[in-house]
Protein backbone atom coordinates (compact mmCIF):
# COMPACT_ATOMS: atom_id res chain seq x y z
CA UNK A 1 0.00 0.00 0.00
CA UNK A 2 1.68 3.38 -1.13
CA UNK A 3 2.23 5.80 1.56
CA UNK A 4 -0.09 9.16 1.46
CA UNK A 5 0.70 13.28 1.80
CA UNK A 6 -1.53 15.70 2.64
CA UNK A 7 -0.90 19.37 1.27
CA UNK A 8 -2.68 22.42 1.23
CA UNK A 9 -2.24 25.10 -1.52
CA UNK A 10 -1.07 22.28 -3.51
CA UNK A 11 -1.74 23.26 -7.30
CA UNK A 12 0.82 25.94 -7.52
CA UNK A 13 4.21 27.03 -6.59
CA UNK A 14 5.74 25.24 -3.97
CA UNK A 15 2.86 23.43 -2.72
CA UNK A 16 3.04 21.98 -6.39
CA UNK A 17 6.23 21.11 -6.13
CA UNK A 18 6.72 19.14 -3.13
CA UNK A 19 3.47 17.72 -4.59
CA UNK A 20 4.80 16.13 -7.29
CA UNK A 21 8.49 15.01 -5.84
CA UNK A 22 6.38 13.37 -3.28
CA UNK A 23 4.21 11.87 -6.07
CA UNK A 24 7.57 11.05 -8.46
CA UNK A 25 8.35 8.62 -4.68
CA UNK A 26 4.89 6.71 -5.36
CA UNK A 27 3.27 8.59 -2.99
CA UNK A 28 -0.77 8.77 -2.77
CA UNK A 29 -1.58 12.42 -2.41
CA UNK A 30 -4.91 14.27 -0.88
CA UNK A 31 -4.70 17.89 -1.57
CA UNK A 32 -6.28 21.11 -1.28
CA UNK A 33 -6.67 24.43 -2.86
CA UNK A 34 -9.05 27.61 -3.54
CA UNK A 35 -9.63 27.66 -6.76
CA UNK A 36 -11.79 23.93 -8.14
CA UNK A 37 -10.24 24.78 -11.44
CA UNK A 38 -6.89 24.72 -10.52
CA UNK A 39 -7.58 20.64 -8.85
CA UNK A 40 -9.27 19.89 -11.88
CA UNK A 41 -6.23 20.66 -14.19
CA UNK A 42 -4.08 19.08 -11.89
CA UNK A 43 -6.15 15.88 -11.78
CA UNK A 44 -6.21 15.93 -15.65
CA UNK A 45 -2.26 15.77 -15.17
CA UNK A 46 -1.64 13.18 -12.86
CA UNK A 47 -3.46 10.54 -14.97
CA UNK A 48 -0.64 10.72 -17.68
CA UNK A 49 1.99 11.65 -15.59
CA UNK A 50 1.36 10.04 -12.80
CA UNK A 51 -0.36 7.24 -13.44
CA UNK A 52 0.12 5.02 -10.42
CA UNK A 53 -0.49 7.39 -8.06
CA UNK A 54 -3.58 8.31 -6.42
CA UNK A 55 -4.80 12.00 -6.44
CA UNK A 56 -7.64 12.95 -3.89
CA UNK A 57 -8.25 16.52 -4.47
CA UNK A 58 -10.93 19.00 -2.04
CA UNK A 59 -11.84 22.57 -2.50
CA UNK A 60 -10.95 24.29 -0.10
CA UNK A 61 -10.20 27.98 1.02
CA UNK A 62 -8.02 26.98 4.67
CA UNK A 63 -8.27 30.70 5.69
CA UNK A 64 -11.52 29.45 6.87
CA UNK A 65 -11.79 27.27 10.07
CA UNK A 66 -15.03 25.45 8.85
CA UNK A 67 -13.38 24.85 5.21
CA UNK A 68 -10.51 23.62 6.55
CA UNK A 69 -12.29 20.89 8.99
CA UNK A 70 -14.34 20.12 5.91
CA UNK A 71 -10.81 19.27 4.22
CA UNK A 72 -9.94 17.19 7.25
CA UNK A 73 -12.95 14.89 7.32
CA UNK A 74 -12.59 14.32 3.80
CA UNK A 75 -9.11 13.36 4.06
CA UNK A 76 -10.16 10.81 7.44
CA UNK A 77 -12.75 9.22 4.99
CA UNK A 78 -10.38 9.16 1.72
CA UNK A 79 -7.27 7.96 3.39
CA UNK A 80 -6.71 5.45 6.46
CA UNK A 81 -3.41 6.78 7.34
CA UNK A 82 -2.05 10.10 6.51
CA UNK A 83 2.37 9.48 6.24
CA UNK A 84 3.31 13.34 5.77
CA UNK A 85 1.53 16.67 6.38
CA UNK A 86 2.58 19.34 4.74
CA UNK A 87 0.82 22.90 5.69
CA UNK A 88 1.98 24.86 2.54
CA UNK A 89 -0.81 27.01 2.02
CA UNK A 90 -0.09 30.71 3.07
CA UNK A 91 -0.94 34.46 2.21
CA UNK A 92 1.16 37.69 1.76
CA UNK A 93 -0.18 41.26 2.36
CA UNK A 94 2.77 43.75 2.61
CA UNK A 95 2.42 46.66 4.11
CA UNK A 96 3.92 48.11 7.38
CA UNK A 97 2.28 47.68 11.04
CA UNK A 98 1.26 51.42 11.46
CA UNK A 99 0.17 51.70 7.84
CA UNK A 100 -1.57 48.78 6.30
CA UNK A 101 -4.95 48.08 6.01
CA UNK A 102 -7.29 47.15 8.94
CA UNK A 103 -7.89 42.84 8.85
CA UNK A 104 -4.61 42.31 7.35
CA UNK A 105 -3.18 40.89 10.72
CA UNK A 106 -6.39 38.55 10.91
CA UNK A 107 -6.36 37.33 7.78
CA UNK A 108 -2.65 36.48 7.77
CA UNK A 109 -3.11 34.62 11.10
CA UNK A 110 -6.00 32.72 9.49
CA UNK A 111 -4.65 31.33 6.52
CA UNK A 112 -0.77 31.04 7.69
CA UNK A 113 -1.22 29.93 11.17
CA UNK A 114 -5.20 29.09 11.97
CA UNK A 115 -5.41 26.67 8.85
CA UNK A 116 -1.94 24.56 10.38
CA UNK A 117 -2.96 24.65 13.19
CA UNK A 118 -6.58 23.12 12.99
CA UNK A 119 -5.52 20.79 10.43
CA UNK A 120 -3.02 19.35 11.77
CA UNK A 121 -4.74 19.18 15.31
CA UNK A 122 -7.53 17.21 13.11
CA UNK A 123 -5.17 15.14 11.43
CA UNK A 124 -2.98 13.69 14.32
CA UNK A 125 -5.98 11.25 15.51
CA UNK A 126 -4.85 9.48 12.22
CA UNK A 127 -1.08 9.88 13.20
CA UNK A 128 -0.50 9.09 16.39
CA UNK A 129 -1.41 5.75 16.69
CA UNK A 130 1.13 4.29 13.92
CA UNK A 131 3.98 6.51 16.19
CA UNK A 132 5.11 7.73 12.83
CA UNK A 133 4.59 10.71 10.64
CA UNK A 134 6.04 13.46 9.40
CA UNK A 135 4.74 17.22 9.44
CA UNK A 136 5.97 20.17 7.45
CA UNK A 137 5.22 23.55 8.57
CA UNK A 138 6.17 26.10 5.47
CA UNK A 139 7.05 29.03 7.23
CA UNK A 140 9.64 31.55 5.99
CA UNK A 141 12.43 33.86 6.08
CA UNK A 142 10.09 36.06 7.84
CA UNK A 143 9.54 33.75 10.56
CA UNK A 144 12.71 34.75 12.23
CA UNK A 145 13.68 38.18 10.92
CA UNK A 146 11.88 41.14 10.57
CA UNK A 147 12.12 43.13 7.01
CA UNK A 148 10.71 45.89 5.37
CA UNK A 149 7.11 45.80 4.80
CA UNK A 150 6.79 42.43 6.16
CA UNK A 151 3.90 43.76 8.74
CA UNK A 152 1.70 41.37 9.25
CA UNK A 153 3.15 38.68 7.66
CA UNK A 154 6.10 38.43 9.15
CA UNK A 155 4.12 38.37 12.86
CA UNK A 156 2.05 35.46 11.09
CA UNK A 157 5.08 33.61 10.45
CA UNK A 158 6.87 34.02 13.39
CA UNK A 159 3.66 32.28 14.97
CA UNK A 160 3.94 29.88 12.79
CA UNK A 161 7.34 28.83 13.61
CA UNK A 162 6.47 29.07 17.28
CA UNK A 163 3.87 25.95 16.55
CA UNK A 164 6.09 23.83 15.01
CA UNK A 165 8.66 24.02 17.92
CA UNK A 166 5.92 23.33 20.66
CA UNK A 167 4.87 20.85 18.26
CA UNK A 168 8.15 19.17 17.97
CA UNK A 169 8.40 18.75 21.96
CA UNK A 170 5.21 17.77 21.78
CA UNK A 171 5.13 14.83 18.92
CA UNK A 172 9.04 13.58 20.35
CA UNK A 173 7.13 10.77 22.09
CA UNK A 174 5.03 9.41 19.38
CA UNK A 175 7.56 9.73 17.09
CA UNK A 176 6.00 12.03 14.74
CA UNK A 177 8.72 14.61 12.98
CA UNK A 178 8.15 18.05 12.59
CA UNK A 179 10.25 19.87 10.47
CA UNK A 180 10.41 24.34 9.82
CA UNK A 181 10.79 25.27 5.87
CA UNK A 182 11.77 29.13 5.89
CA UNK A 183 12.65 29.55 2.34
CA UNK A 184 13.66 33.02 0.90
CA UNK A 185 12.65 34.02 -2.32
CA UNK A 186 11.75 31.53 -4.91
CA UNK A 187 10.11 31.51 -8.50
CA UNK A 188 6.16 31.23 -7.92
CA UNK A 189 2.78 32.57 -8.78
CA UNK A 190 3.72 35.59 -6.09
CA UNK A 191 6.77 36.23 -8.19
CA UNK A 192 5.17 36.16 -11.78
CA UNK A 193 6.49 39.46 -13.85
CA UNK A 194 8.87 40.25 -11.58
CA UNK A 195 11.64 41.65 -13.33
CA UNK A 196 14.73 39.74 -11.86
CA UNK A 197 17.35 37.46 -13.36
CA UNK A 198 16.21 33.97 -13.43
CA UNK A 199 18.87 32.89 -11.16
CA UNK A 200 18.12 35.75 -8.84
CA UNK A 201 15.44 33.60 -6.94
CA UNK A 202 15.09 29.46 -6.28
CA UNK A 203 13.36 27.71 -8.00
CA UNK A 204 10.22 25.79 -6.68
CA UNK A 205 11.79 22.50 -7.23
CA UNK A 206 14.90 23.08 -5.16
CA UNK A 207 12.38 23.71 -2.20
CA UNK A 208 10.89 20.22 -2.76
CA UNK A 209 13.81 18.56 -3.10
CA UNK A 210 14.80 20.05 0.27
CA UNK A 211 11.64 19.03 1.59
CA UNK A 212 12.11 15.38 0.60
CA UNK A 213 15.71 15.29 1.78
CA UNK A 214 14.49 16.23 5.31
CA UNK A 215 11.72 12.90 4.78
CA UNK A 216 14.68 10.89 3.91
CA UNK A 217 16.15 10.14 6.88
CA UNK A 218 16.47 7.54 9.57
CA UNK A 219 13.68 7.24 11.98
CA UNK A 220 16.64 8.38 14.19
CA UNK A 221 17.08 11.85 12.52
CA UNK A 222 15.20 14.92 12.01
CA UNK A 223 15.72 18.66 10.42
CA UNK A 224 13.54 20.74 12.91
CA UNK A 225 14.61 24.03 11.20
CA UNK A 226 15.67 24.77 7.73
CA UNK A 227 16.55 27.68 6.11
CA UNK A 228 16.88 28.66 2.27
CA UNK A 229 18.07 31.28 0.34
CA UNK A 230 18.72 32.05 -2.88
CA UNK A 231 22.76 31.93 -3.28
CA UNK A 232 23.03 35.51 -3.60
CA UNK A 233 20.99 36.29 -0.62
CA UNK A 234 17.63 37.87 0.06
CA UNK A 235 15.73 39.91 -2.00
Amino acid sequence: MHKTAVITGATKGLGRAIAEIFAAQGFDLCVCARTETDLQAMQAEWVTRFPGVQLHTFQADVGKKSETLEFAEFVRETCPRVDVLINNAGIYIGGLVSEEREGSLETMLETNLYSAYHLTRALLKQMMPHRAGHIFNMCSIASFMAYPNGGSYSISKFALLGFSKVLREEMKPHGIKVTSIMPGAAWSDSWQGADFPVERLMQASDVAKAVWGCYDLSPAAVVEDLILRPQLGDL
